[in-house]
């Protein structure tokens, strides 16, 4: 009688199965998976004669023990993002199968070091160790080191999958996808700001602080290690491996208990829940939300909007892009050197856009908004409670971002003038997204794609933004001649008044929009509709 096959083989021929159909799929696919692989390599190799140029240097642990603290950064995160990069991710393909946890943690960890990306890590794995090792003990400990930092990186990913299986598999999974550029354009502006911070303070040196914190913290630690033993320290060089090794007990300890309750518990969508009943009841009795806003159209019109905002993908991306990238900018404008208290006006400008192709933002669902709207009154209203949905939101995170980042830079005095200026720019955008909106109105596509604009309508998508900015920056002259006039007048001690003429520049330009819009909203309706169910 033959021994059964090896569930670990089977799994890793699994694995290469699935690279291999799916290069078969088209050619193109497979050019891009040869192209990927030729970039890797050569990127990969290009670090690891980096690292081996470090070799020696007394600065390579600054560098060695931050980039194994990348490395399992970029491990976490990768799978929460991209949960579709690789298929045995995804552990509810296998709650059939009669395999307990035990058996499969080494199959699925095993297949984990099939890909480009474990290729990667490896490599830059064996460069970090390299660079650090000196001696026999030194090689010893890097002989550990390197599959421990491999391990600990792949069990983390494995781990953070399987806790998040749910969500990643689920709408919300692939709506959190979307979110991945905003994420990775903040990461590479963080990167570059670091890369300018080590050139402004004499170069690698600036980097010990943060190696010394991060050699106590794994997978880093392990890198760190080779460094101790190295040096003969070897009483924290085995307290190093240990921690790392402990981080990986426990990572494998956290994702065997996921394991175990996903594979054992009943599926959300099959068996409805109390506290499912017990939400959904909460929401029908006005709790939450629903029960601070005004019990009729306008709040009724506001808490759709703030739903379309949390749920809706495109309307999501398009928040969190306003907000995340309106904190950074002045952050990185103050760590460039060109730190001025002004730069926190970005904010607003990033949030008033928001009200642009609010009606595009109803797909082609607008018709039942268009079926309620019979008078200009209707139209007032409803755009009304659309704007105060925004401003619910914008004008508590523009006053604390001007008051948190003057506050930063020490410029206590300017936050009454820049606040004014702040909440001025926000009206006017207010006021110029409501005529955009009805005037140049445009389709955002329905699918899970990146495009917002549908095919032909780019240029009316370009007119409405740009030309509504341009039109919003000129509106605000009068309140920026004012502070100019102040500041070379020598009134400095009435720039407080920026801040009240602010507030009336944002109240009064929205609510003579609104009035002015409100009759052509419902002249516009059937060409309104047309714009935004196309595609």
């Amino acid at each position: 009688m033959s021994a059964a096959p090896s569930v670990t083989w089977t799994f890793t021929r699994i694995k290469l199965s699935l690279l291999r159909n799916g290069l078969r799929q088209s050619s193109g696919r497979t050019a891009a998976f040869v192209t990927s692989i030729v970039l890797v390599l050569l990127f990969g190799a290009g670090q690891l004669l980096g690292l081996i140029l470090l070799r020696g240097s007394e600065h390579a642990a600054a560098v060695v023990v931050p980039l194994a603290a990348l490395l399992a950064l970029g491990w976490a995160v990768v799978p929460l993002f991209f949960p579709g990069s690789d298929e045995t991710l995804d552990p509810t393909r296998l709650v059939m199968l009669p395999l307990r946890a035990r058996r499969l943690m080494p199959a699925l960890l095993t297949a984990s070091l099939v890909g480009i990306g474990p290729l990667f890590t490896v490599v830059l794995a064996f460069g970090a160790v390299l660079a650090v090792a000196h001696g026999a003990a030194g090689t010893v400990t890097a002989v550990i080191a390197m599959p421990l930092l491999v391990l600990v990186c792949v069990a983390l990913a494995r781990a953070a999958a399987t806790a998040n299986v749910r969500l990643l598999t689920s709408r919300r999974g692939r709506d959190l996808a979307l979110l991945s550029g905003l994420v990775i354009a903040v990461g590479i502006q963080l990167l570059n700001l670091g890369a300018q911070r080590l050139g402004e303070q004499g170069g690698l040196s600036a980097l010990e602080p943060t190696a010394d914190v991060l050699a106590w913290l794994p997978p880093a630690s392990a890198v760190a290690a080779v460094q101790s033993a190295s040096e003969g320290a070897y009483g924290p060089a085995v307290a190093q491996v240990a921690l790392s090794g402990a981080a990986l007990a426990a990572l494998l300890w956290w994702w065997y208990r996921s394991l175990e309750r996903l594979m054992t518990s009943p599926d959300a969508s099959t068996v409805q829940s109390t506290t499912a009943r017990e939400k959904t009841r909460g929401r029908t009795d006005g709790k939450g939300l629903a029960g601070l806003l005004p019990q009729n159209r306008t709040g009724a019109v506001m808490l759709r909007t703030l739903r379309y905002a949390w749920r809706d993908p495109k309307t999501r991306v398009g928040w969190a892009s306003s907000l995340g990238v309106g904190l950074m900018l002045p952050v990185v404008f103050a760590a460039q050197g060109n730190g001025s208290a002004y730069n926190a006006c970005w904010v607003a400008g990033l949030l008033g856009i928001q009200m642009y192709n609010q009606f595009g933002q109803d797909y082609s669902g607008f018709w039942l908004v268009a079926s309620t709207i019979s008078s200009a009154r209707d139209a007032y209203v409803e755009m009304r409670g659309r704007m105060l949905a925004i401003a619910l939101v914008a004008v508590p995170y523009v006053t604390v971002v001007v008051v948190g980042y003057s506050g930063v830079l020490g410029k206590w005095r300017m936050i009454p003038e820049v606040l004014g200026l702040a909440l001025g720019l926000l009206g006017v955008l207010l006021a110029t997204g409501v005529y955009t909106s009805y005037r140049f109105p445009y389709s955002v596509p329905q699918d899970s794609g990146h495009k917002n604009v549908v095919p032909g309508q780019g240029s009316l998508a370009y007119l409405s933004i740009f030309g509504g900015m341009a039109v919003g920056a000129l509106l605000c002259g009068p309140l920026v001649a004012l502070t100019v006039w102040l500041h070379l007048s020598g009134g400095h001690a009435w720039l407080w008044a920026v801040l009240p003429a602010g507030l009336l520049y944002g109240l009064t330009a929205p609510a003579l929009a609104l009035r002015g819009a409100a009759p052509r909203v419902v002249a516009r309706l059937p060409e309104i509709l047309t714009a935004v169910s196309r595609g």
